[in-house]
C-alpha cells in the first residue's frame, strides 16, 4: 500500500488530527496532533487494512524552535507497508500519551527520549531514566542544554 493510500484511511478516520502529510519523502509520513497519538496507533494496529503491528523506532527529537517532536516509524510485516508518525509538543509542556499498550517495544524508546530529550510519555508504566542517573539534571539532546562543569564532585570530561 502505497503512503498516500495510508494517508487516505487515516484521514477518514482522524481528519482533524492530522495537521501534514508528505507523500514524497524518502520515508513518508503524516503529522498529527499529540493528544490523538494513542487513538491513531490503536487504528493502525487493528484495522484490517493496515496491520501496523510494529514499532520500528521512536525517536525524541529538539526542533530548536521551542519545540519538541516524537518520531514513530511504523511497518505491516503482514502487508509489506511502513508509515512515519511525527507528533510536536511545546517545549515548556512537552507531553505526549504513551503508545506503549500499542506497541510493547515503545517501552525503552519513550524512556529514552524522556531521558535524553524530556518528553513526558502520559499513561506510560515505569517512565524513569533508562540511561542517565535518576539524579541526572536536564536533557543531554536539547539543542539549549549546557553540560555541567562536575557532576556528585567528579569532572564530566568535556
Amino acid at each position: 500500500m502505497q503512503a498516500s493510500e495510508i494517508h487516505e484511511i487515516v484521514g477518514a478516520q482522524f481528519g482533524d488530527a492530522i495537521l501534514e502529510f508528505k507523500g514524497d519523502a524518502v520515508d513518508p509520513f503524516i503529522v498529527l496532533t499529540a493528544q490523538r497519538i494513542l487513538d491513531v496507533a490503536l487504528f493502525l494496529r487493528g484495522d484490517e487494512r493496515l496491520q501496523f503491528g510494529s514499532l520500528m523506532c521512536l525517536s525524541g527529537a529538539d526542533y530548536n524552535d521551542g519545540t519538541l517532536g516524537v518520531v514513530y516509524h511504523v511497518d505491516s510485516m503482514s502487508l509489506g507497508h511502513k508509515i512515519v508518525l511525527k507528533v510536536r509538543v511545546p517545549k515548556d509542556n512537552p507531553h505526549v500519551p504513551s503508545v506503549e499498550s500499542v506497541w510493547k517495544t515503545a517501552n525503552w524508546h519513550e524512556r529514552e527520549a524522556y531521558d535524553l530529550i524530556g518528553v513526558v510519555f502520559d499513561g506510560h508504566p515505569d517512565l524513569r531514566r533508562i540511561l542517565l542517573p535518576d539524579d541526572w539534571e536536564g536533557h543531554p539532546l536539547r539543542k539549549d542544554y549546557k553540560v555541567p562543569e562536575f557532576y556528585n564532585g567528579m569532572k564530566v570530561p568535556y
